[in-house]
């Protein structure tokens, strides 16, 4: 079997500071971390520090999605990586995000995960991931 894998890339206007510290903001990532079948907050709770854990709970109208992970890399204002543990990939998936200044005042993030069950799993991930990078851009605006 091949690994599934996704990649996505977004433009955020904001500064690239501002995003990437987005990311590790227990506020500001309840904002954005959230299904596209909801407008509610997640609960979360995280330690962004290389090796701390973080816990993102998201809530839709029928039930409670939870996910976690541990922060396996945070370069400031750049890069971050982590596992991800979620219901629909498998235990040992990563996510990387990647941050580069795409001009003044705006942010372009690469975002990539690999390892899921199916290749229903992967595409149920991608809607999930964009509509959260659309929510990050909203919850920065």
């Amino acid at each position: 079997m091949s690994e599934l894998e996704l990649t996505i890339n977004h433009r955020i206007a904001a500064p690239r500071e501002k995003v990437f510290e987005a990311w590790l903001s227990p506020q500001m990532l309840s904002k954005f971390m959230r299904p596209p079948s909801t407008t509610g907050n997640a609960r979360v709770t995280n330690d962004p520090v290389k090796g701390g854990r973080f816990s993102i709970v998201m809530v839709t109208p029928e039930k409670e999605i939870p996910h976690a992970g541990t922060y396996l890399a945070i370069d400031p204002h750049s890069h971050l990586s982590f596992t991800w543990e979620s219901p629909h990939s498998l235990d040992d998936s990563v996510v990387t995000v990647d941050f580069a200044e795409a001009e003044a005042g705006a942010t372009e993030i690469t975002l990539r995960q690999v390892k899921f069950r199916s290749e229903d799993s992967r595409d149920g991930h991608i809607k999930g991931w964009t509509t959260i990078l659309e929510a990050l851009e909203k919850s920065l605006a």
